[in-house]
């Protein structure tokens, strides 16, 4: 059996199936607008199944769409976790599965990454105190690079202008000032916003309810565009020498567990990042956010990609060739249609999610 057949073609058809499953399970549905149409007009909406206890002392959480188009993904393993998977696995009384479907519907449908407002959800979740504004020091001055306020060409020099910053300043470096998060170009890349988000307000007025009597809660949050064609790594907010870093690496590969590592390893510092936020948001739960990241392709290529699909919302008609063109280039970054590709990372996906159950709801 291959697990290509998970995918679904576009965001409604994922909602649908989410729901459809959901449903057969016999699960709490939730459904939460954000008051915006897709392309065919239908409404955006964060789903969200519950199943188990109505005020569980033990939960895993599993989200998808975080970053828009990389909700086909995320999407696809909560589709196969539902129809293959859940259905053996009792829920313990105590304890509760969450499955949060399209945290960003509008990229999800839209195929972007950020959301409605341009803002890269994953930036947006700012701990208490924290202000909406600066960027990293080098920020600026990628920023032409970065952002140019052009449609998209058909021939660029991207890659001769990436290795000239990356010459000067170094990967690391690179990375940390293109990625981390800034909030003073409302039209460029990794933008986190002046405020909370729809998706950062229903959050936060949900997420109490859902597992806030818990003790403990696993989070897997699936990610794709970082690392190695169709690995992964669960990139964690943790010290690298700390006591959960290691009972995370027993419980999921000590290989698979990485704390943000912008000098060696796939990820980068950011600010606004979700996991961080949850933990703040539930100080007397042991909240444990992984970012299950897997790779698609070069970290140059997707950042070509990212950089022309936003050149051709922001400075090309609607209409316009080139945004279709860029749309479809950056779903196949994020998402690519290779069969091996789907089929591998869907497996990798329930395996990591068989691991949270067995170490938060014990084996079935």
């Amino acid at each position: 059996m291959s697990y290509g057949s998970a995918f679904s073609p576009d965001y409604t058809a994922a909602r649908a199936r989410f729901r459809s499953s959901a449903f057969r399970l016999g699960a709490r549905l939730e459904e939460f607008p954000i008051g915006r149409r897709g392309p065919d007009q239908e409404a955006l909406t964060i789903d969200v199944a519950i199943l188990g206890a109505h005020q569980p002392r033990r939960a895993v959480v599993i989200s998808s769409g975080t970053h828009g188009v990389e909700g086909f993904m995320g999407s696809a393993v909560q589709a196969a976790f539902m129809e293959d998977l859940l259905p053996g696995w009792p829920v313990p009384e105590d304890a509760a599965i969450v499955l949060i479907h399209a945290v960003n519907p509008y990229g999800f449908s839209w195929i972007r990454r950020p959301n409605e407002e341009n803002v890269d959800q994953n930036r947006n979740f700012m701990l208490p105190g924290e202000l909406y504004e600066g960027c990293p020091e080098m920020y600026p001055e990628l920023d032409p690079f970065l952002n140019p306020r052009v449609p998209p060409k058909r021939f660029e020099f991207f890659f001769a202008q990436a290795v000239k910053h990356i010459l000067k300043t170094g990967m690391p470096a690179l990375k940390n000032a293109v990625a981390g998060g800034q909030y003073e170009y409302p039209k460029g890349l990794m933008f986190g916003g002046t405020r909370p988000s729809a998706s950062h307000r229903i959050l936060k007025e949900n997420l109490p309810r859902w597992v806030g009597g818990c003790k403990d809660v696993l989070h897997i949050d699936f990610h794709t565009g970082l690392g190695r064609f169709g690995t992964y790594k669960l990139l964690v907010d943790h010290d690298w020498k700390s006591e959960r870093v290691k009972w995370l690496g027993e419980k999921f590969g000590k290989a698979n567990v990485e704390p943000w590592e912008p000098e060696s390893g796939v990820s980068y510092a950011i600010r606004g990042g979700l996991g961080r936020w949850c933990q703040s948001q539930l100080p007397d739960v042991q909240y444990d956010v992984l970012v299950a990241e897997f790779g698609t392709s070069h970290v140059l290529k997707v950042l070509a990609a990212l950089r022309a699909e936003n050149q051709a919302h922001h400075w090309c008609d609607a209409s316009d060739p080139a945004v279709l063109l860029a749309k479809d280039h950056l779903k196949e970054t994020f998402c690519p249609t290779s069969p091996k590709w789907r089929d591998r990372v869907v497996r990798s996906g329930l395996e990591i999610i068989q691991a949270a159950m067995g170490a938060i709801l014990g084996p079935t």
